[in-house]
């Protein structure tokens, strides 16, 4: 059997333009390849009401157990001003040893090197004990309902056993090596509106200003001590991102003012209890000013930590062994599609450097691609021991 070149497969991975929620091919695609590697493969398509179809895959070598499952993401943000590229965003291109492409770093390299490292490993090794999976989604980009999160549905109906999973989001900050996620905070946006009375700014007893409660409501939930953070995560910490009054005239006194503020918590809370402690605060701010409030929360993920055993420490020694750093056990950064894998199986996040997530000229190194590629082919020969 035929090894599958990393480098070429990430090429190929790049050209289909699989902006959130568009599959462009790119799923057929890669299962046509997974398929040669001997996979069973599935294409799964969710769509819920109001939302656009996206196709995610479930790819499976081997029917024993344990099953070591690769999670990842075959959906890119959009390319921006095409103008600001040196390169057609959708054309690889290899420069100063470097592979440019929306997707290169985020995260169509990183599948690519799992890819490799499957094929490489099954030649080695006609029989292992043992499955090998794939979970793939188009929607980690942008909404998240018609994803990674369905699939974890799917896979528990069909009492599908996952013992551990390998995201291969960016994790790195600066150098492939560096940081391992073993978990993630949870996020949290609370969208707030205050509702007061109009009236001629000249006649203020007539009226009731929603602003004077959201000031002193924005001012209280940004003084909030959540805590000082755990020897795991960070401290909580809130963040005001939008304020808004839709006013055209000076005097005039709104009756209606807006703000936005999102929250990442780590594991010495929920969802639940955040929003008990601000509700309290809103009831308290509002009486006060005698204005009435709404509050509408969307949760994007509580807080998790998966506690490192025998094989995060395994993979730990790998990478170390191969990029000369000992990678940090991290719970930084934003939210992954671990938040919903962690339900079914302990999970950690390994994969490239993230410095050019996201941006313009987005790329991979060519020698990190490679380091990763053998990582990973280690991480299942250790695994499979």
């Amino acid at each position: 059997m035929q090894t599958i070149n990393e480098l070429q497969l990430a090429k190929e991975l790049i050209r289909y333009p699989s902006i959130t929620p568009i599959d462009a091919g790119v799923m057929k695609f890669l299962e046509k390849q997974l398929r040669k590697l001997g996979f069973k493969t599935k294409i799964l398509e969710f769509k819920e009401k109001n939302t656009k179809p996206v196709k995610n895959l479930y790819a499976r070598l081997g029917t024993k157990g344990p099953n070591f499952c690769y999670a990842g993401h075959l959906d890119v943000v959009p390319a921006g001003n095409l103008k600001d590229w040196t390169v057609n965003p959708f054309r690889p291109s290899i420069k100063k040893g470097h592979l440019i492409g929306r997707g290169a770093n985020d995260m169509k390299s990183s599948i690519a090197a799992f890819v490799s490292a499957v094929s490489i490993f099954v030649k080695n090794n006609k029989e292992f004990n043992g499955s090998i999976s794939l979970l793939i989604t188009g929607d980690e980009e942008g909404i998240a309902i018609n994803g990674t999160k369905k699939v974890v549905e799917y896979l528990k109906k069909r009492k599908e056993k996952i013992n551990f999973c390998l995201v291969g989001e960016p994790t790195n900050p600066n150098k492939l090596g560096e940081m391992i996620k073993i978990g993630r905070r949870g996020s949290m946006t609370g969208r707030l509106s205050i509702i007061g009375i109009q009236g001629h700014v000249a006649y203020p007893h007539r009226a009731n200003n929603p602003s004077t409660a959201l000031v002193q409501i924005l001012r209280e939930l940004k003084e909030i001590k959540f805590d000082k953070g755990t020897k795991d995560f960070q401290p909580t910490n809130l963040e005001v991102t939008k304020i808004n009054i839709d006013n055209t005239a000076d005097n005039v006194i709104p009756g209606l003012a807006n703000a936005t503020f999102n929250i990442r918590f780590n594991n010495r809370h929920s969802s639940n209890s955040i929003k008990t402690k601000i509700n309290k605060i809103l009831k308290k701010i509002c009486n006060k000013n005698k204005s009435n409030y709404k509050i509408e929360y969307s949760v994007s993920g509580e807080a998790f930590l998966t506690k490192p055993n025998q094989t995060t420490y395994m993979i730990q020694d790998i990478i170390k062994k191969i990029t000369k750093i000992k990678p940090e056990l991290s719970t930084t950064g934003g939210t992954s599609d671990a938040r919903f894998i962690r339900k079914i199986a302990p999970c950690l996040e390994f994969g490239l450097v993230g410095k050019t997530m996201h941006k313009v000229d987005e790329a991979v190194s060519l020698g990190d691609l490679k380091k990763l590629t053998l990582i990973y082919s280690n991480i299942l020969k250790n695994y499979f021991k």
